[in-house]
């Protein structure tokens, strides 16, 4: 598994205004919605393209598009759906489908409730988008159904990830044969004693929505 944490001054800037209790949701959310898009430019590195001839005011050339079949962008409900339009921004084009997931805050696993996504996901690059990388249950249940519908290739966008979740990851998919790609905004301390990173910036969901 790659980890690639996007050290940039604007990401640090933006994550610092984030982390603070007291910004509200109105500027949490478009926050997010900035930094995603920063953070999808790092994921996307490595779409698929193919070549195609144009033709510019001056003379032909050659160039680029996004390769068949398109990507798909996959927000894991309910947090995930508010980094939905930074990713969109970055890659228009792209297929939407949604995975409702849910932890027990008990046993910190998650389980899956609902799902919109295409039923064969051979050849697709998967975007999986979910704020926090914590235990790393969600996204190892969600890499898995992913999987299940025959996705090869699956890059998670995550605003913060734990040591423990990457850990937990890793040691999941090491035999899987699956390339599978983490790109984070920053790689936090550790996990508190109820599974929330530290330092963190709290509940991603209720910060997004006004829920506190």
């Amino acid at each position: 598994m790659k980890v690639h944490v996007a050290n940039h001054p604007l990401i640090s800037h933006k994550l610092t205004v984030l982390r603070d209790e007291r910004t509200d949701s109105p500027t949490f959310r478009h926050l997010v919605d900035e930094l995603v898009t920063l953070l999808a430019y790092e994921a996307t590195r490595d779409v698929r393209t193919v070549p195609v001839k144009i033709k510019t005011p001056v003379t032909e050339t050659m160039g680029v598009k996004l390769a068949s079949p398109r990507p798909v962008v996959v927000p894991i409900l309910r947090a995930g759906l508010g980094m939905l339009e930074g990713m969109s921004r970055l890659v228009p084009t792209a297929e939407i489908g949604f995975l409702g997931m849910v932890r027990d805050e008990t046993t910190l696993q998650a389980s899956t409730y609902a799902n919109r996504l295409p039923e064969n996901l051979a050849c697709r690059q998967c975007f999986v988008l979910d704020p926090m990388l914590a235990t790393g249950g969600t996204l190892v249940a969600a890499f898995n159904f992913l999987i299940e519908r025959g996705a090869t290739e699956i890059t998670a966008i995550c605003i913060l990830a734990a040591p423990e979740g990457i850990a937990v990851l890793e040691e999941a998919f090491k035999d899987s044969g699956i390339p599978i790609t983490l790109v984070t905004g920053a790689l936090d301390e550790n996990l508190n004693e109820h599974g929330y990173i530290g330092p963190g910036l709290g509940d991603a969901g209720d910060r997004l929505y006004g829920v506190v």
